[in-house]
C-alpha cells in the first residue's frame, strides 16, 4: 500500500511540476543564436582568399621580381665596357699645307665647306670588374633566393595565422551556443522562482541567489558573444569577404 501511495505521489509531482516546466521552455526565447551549425566557407577557401588579399605577401613577391631584375642586370653588366662611337662634322674647314722639293718652299691656305665623319668601337677592360664579376653574380643570386625564402615564410606564417583564427572562431561559436543554452535555462528557472517567490514558496535569500546567477549568465553570454564577433570580424578582414553568420535577437 505504501509503495502504491508513493507511485501516485510521484505521478502527481511529475504532472504538476515537471510538465509545466517543459511547456514553459517551449515558449521562451532561450537560445539567442540560431541552432544551425556555423555557416562559414571551408578553411582552404579562407586561406586562399587571405593569401590573395595579403599586402605583405604581395610585397614579398614584388621584391622577388626586383632581385631577379638585379640579377639580370649583373649578368650583362660587363657590356658597359664595350661601345660604339661615331662623330660627324660639316662646315667651313681651314686647311694649311706646306711642301718642300729642295728648290723652293710653297705654302697654301684654303677654305672650303666639307663633310667629315668618323666611327669606331671602344673596349675597356677594368681589372676590378673582371675579378669581382663572379662575386657580384653570386650575391645577386643569393638575394633572389633570400627574397623567395621570405615570401615562402610569409605565406607559411599567414596559413598558420588563418588556421588559428579559423579554429578559434569555431571554438568561440561553440562556447557562445553553450552560454546561450545556459542563459535560456537560467531564464526559465528565474521565471519559476519569481512565481514561487510571489506565492511565498521561495525565501527571499533563494530568490536573490537565483537572480544573481541569472545576471551572471547574462554577463557570460554577452562576453561570449563579443568574443565571437571579434574573432569573426578579424578573420573576415583578412579574407576580404563577410561570413554569412547571423545571430537572432
Amino acid at each position: 500500500m505504501k509503495i502504491f501511495l508513493k507511485f501516485i505521489l510521484f505521478v502527481i509531482f511529475n504532472c504538476c511540476f515537471i510538465n509545466p516546466i517543459i511547456g514553459q521552455t517551449a515558449t521562451i526565447d532561450a537560445a539567442p543564436i540560431q541552432k544551425n551549425e556555423l555557416n562559414i566557407p571551408p578553411i582552404e577557401v579562407v586561406i586562399d582568399s587571405v593569401l590573395k588579399n595579403s599586402a605583405m605577401l604581395s610585397f614579398r613577391k614584388h621584391h622577388i621580381g626586383v632581385k631577379t631584375s638585379t640579377l639580370k642586370s649583373e649578368r650583362i653588366f660587363w657590356t658597359r665596357n664595350i661601345g660604339l662611337q661615331a662623330d660627324t662634322r660639316f662646315g667651313n674647314l681651314n686647311n694649311f699645307a706646306t711642301s718642300e722639293d729642295g728648290v723652293s718652299n710653297t705654302a697654301a691656305f684654303t677654305t672650303a665647306k666639307q663633310f667629315n665623319y668618323s666611327a669606331g668601337v671602344y673596349l675597356k677592360f677594368p681589372i676590378f670588374d673582371f675579378f669581382n664579376r663572379k662575386n657580384q653574380i653570386k650575391l645577386a643570386k643569393l638575394e633572389v633566393e633570400e627574397a623567395k625564402s621570405m615570401a615562402d615564410f610569409q605565406e607559411q606564417e599567414i596559413r598558420q595565422t588563418v588556421i588559428r583564427l579559423y579554429q578559434d572562431l569555431i571554438l568561440k561559436y561553440k562556447l557562445l551556443r553553450i552560454k546561450s543554452q545556459s542563459l535560456g535555462n537560467g531564464r526559465v528557472n528565474m521565471q519559476m522562482v519569481e512565481k514561487e517567490f510571489r506565492n511565498g514558496v521561495v525565501a527571499i535569500s533563494e530568490y536573490v541567489r537565483i537572480t544573481s546567477m541569472t545576471s551572471n549568465m547574462e554577463s557570460d553570454y554577452e562576453l561570449a558573444k563579443s568574443n565571437f564577433l571579434v574573432a569573426k570580424q578579424l578573420l573576415e578582414d583578412m579574407a576580404g569577404f563577410v561570413f554569412n553568420v547571423t545571430l537572432s535577437k
